[in-house]
């Protein structure tokens, strides 16, 4: 069977898995994958970049390297080809559980439960959930859906296209990594400095990818390419800021802002400053929108996957 349709049928039938069934509740490959990246940092730490790099190598290309290996032994079988690439293409996606996450934070707020809301908004982002009251709650959920529409499915959709198997474990090897190291703690400003350094290159296709993809299946395209335009470059992460202003203008709203990580206190710039104020129903079409562009993005990854081979 073709490279590419193996792809097609793989990642097709992957994303399909985690539509029906999310990620486990227990012996998630992507948990398992952290465990092992924990205990190579316990071995390896430094605060210096250079012993920040090497953790980085041996996590990220570990992972890499295992994934072509098992690609390079199925090879000639095409049926487990194409069952490897849907069991990795589920594994490092997560647009379900993504949904899930916000959904549930939405129906705390829409009850009025805005402690419950607090409680569960860890599970979706890093914010100080007790700085926020239920309009800025509802604001981060929509800030991380666009984020993680980007980070947990089409990105990966988008490094399986370009190298398949391994590309797809690869990329969410190395967006994991950052989440663990890549913040700007004291612990990890120098060690996480060589992770959070290549998640940015290889988030930069996903994210602008995302973000056209919002422009054409968010219903404002003129608002949401406006947004992207003259908002992106003002958000201080080169990939989150396409993705989060063309989801702004394509929802209406307005994101960024002040908010707080950890205690520190940040005061991003407005993204479509003529939007409204994000509203507690702005989370389900955020999630509507999210999951629009994610099976857009699985057809412009098979395409290329089809062009490539």
């Amino acid at each position: 069977m073709r490279a590419d349709r193996t792809f097609a049928y793989g990642a097709t039938a992957g994303l399909l898995g985690d539509l029906l069934l999310g990620d486990p509740r227990r012996g998630h490959p992507v948990a398992a994958f952290g465990r092992a990246a924990a205990a190579v940092e316990r071995a390896l730490w430094r605060d210096h970049r250079g012993w920040g790099a090497l953790h980085t190598a041996v996590c990220a290309g570990g992972a890499a390297s295992a994934a072509l290996l098992a690609t390079r032994a199925l090879r000639d079988r095409p049926a487990a080809s194409v069952a490897l690439t849907a069991a990795a293409t589920w594994a490092v996606v997560g647009g379900t559980s993504l949904g899930r996450e916000a959904r549930a934070i939405g129906a705390a707020l829409e009850a009025g439960d805005v402690e419950a809301a607090r409680a569960r908004l860890p599970h979706l982002c890093g914010r100080d959930p007790q700085s926020l009251d239920a309009p800025g709650i509802a604001r981060a959920v929509v800030e991380s859906v666009a984020e993680n529409t980007s980070d947990a499915v089409v990105g990966a959709l988008v490094w399986g296209a370009l190298a398949g198997v391994p590309g797809l474990v690869a990329f969410r090897a190395v967006n994991t990594l950052d989440a663990m190291v890549g913040h700007r703690s004291p612990r990890h400003l120098r060690y996480g400095w060589a992770s959070a350094r290549l998640d940015d290159v290889a988030g930069w296709p996903g994210a602008r990818l995302t973000a056209a993809l919002a422009v054409a299946a968010g219903g404002a395209p003129g608002a949401a390419a406006r947004a992207w335009r003259s908002d992106a470059a003002k958000h201080p992460s080169p990939n989150a800021g396409p993705v989060e202003a063309s989801f702004a203008g394509a929802l209406g709203v307005r994101l960024g802002g002040t908010l707080s990580y950890g205690g520190r206190v940040e005061h991003r710039p407005v993204l479509n400053n003529g939007g409204r104020a994000v509203e507690v129903p702005d989370i389900e079409r955020a999630v509507r929108l999210s999951r629009r562009v994610g099976w857009l993005a699985l057809g412009v990854a098979i395409a290329v996957r089809k062009v490539r081979t």
